[in-house]
């Protein structure tokens, strides 16, 4: 079977095809499958998802308006590669952006919600414990997924959105200079943070969040990590 049966169903509409192949190619850049400047072929993903390369073009041009992709005239389209200057103002945007965010966590958060934070953290464990690629991929994801949580349990939808990019932009600025496994988020400071949550104090949970995101900013150098291609990223799911 390939990707395209797996993914998109030969009836979806069109829209709906290069929303599956916006997605597929999120993740993988996300889960640093995908390195930052890898072209991004039309017509290799194309033919990947057996999609034309309208729907292809439809699905870059969602990624280029999240930043993760970047166009240039006459060369196509690549996974986009941030400065170290973008990077210093991805964590500098981070740390504006959560600290506010407890506030709201703090305010709406519920029992339910401190339960599932924890069996979040056991999945983080979980996949630290695992050894693989696989395994490093999802450990990642589920560390992104923590702040995301965060966000949602926040109740402020336009504040949610910019976490889902500033995470996706972690990831490209993490594959590119991280130095080692503590650039994903460690899971100690998020058991940390929720204590604090769940003790109800605002002031130690903002402090905690600053302060962990100062740890993956401090881990971070200008060592780029060698990626997938774009074939291999998108097969290993």
């Amino acid at each position: 079977m390939n990707i395209s049966e797996k993914i998109i169903p030969p009836e979806t509409a069109s829209e709906d095809r290069s929303l599956a192949i916006r997605e597929a190619l999120r993740n993988a850049i996300i889960d640093r499958r995908l390195a930052p400047g890898t072209k991004l072929s039309e017509a290799e993903v194309g033919s990947l998802f057996d999609v034309s390369r309208t729907v292809v073009r439809a699905a870059l041009q969602m990624l280029a308006f999240e930043g993760l992709v970047r166009t240039e005239r006459n060369r196509g389209a690549f996974v986009s590669h941030p400065s170290p200057e973008e990077a210093r103002q991805v964590f500098a945007s981070r740390r504006l952006i959560e600290q506010g965010i407890m506030a709201g966590v703090l305010a709406h958060v519920t029992p339910a919600d401190i339960q599932q934070f924890r069996r979040q953290l056991g999945e983080e464990q979980r996949h630290m414990n695992e050894r693989g690629p696989a395994a490093r991929r999802a450990e990642i994801k589920a560390s992104g997924d923590f702040h995301l949580m965060l966000a949602a349990v926040a109740g402020n939808a336009i504040l949610q959105r910019f976490m889902e990019e500033l995470v996706a932009r972690s990831s490209l600025v993490i594959a590119l200079y991280g130095r080692s496994g503590t650039s994903s988020c460690g899971h100690s400071e998020h058991s940390a943070i929720l204590d604090a949550v769940e003790q109800g104090d605002e002031k130690r949970a903002a402090e905690l969040m600053i302060h962990h995101i100062n740890h993956i900013e401090a881990d971070l150098d200008l060592q780029i990590k060698q990626g997938m291609g774009l074939k291999d990223a998108l097969t290993l799911r």
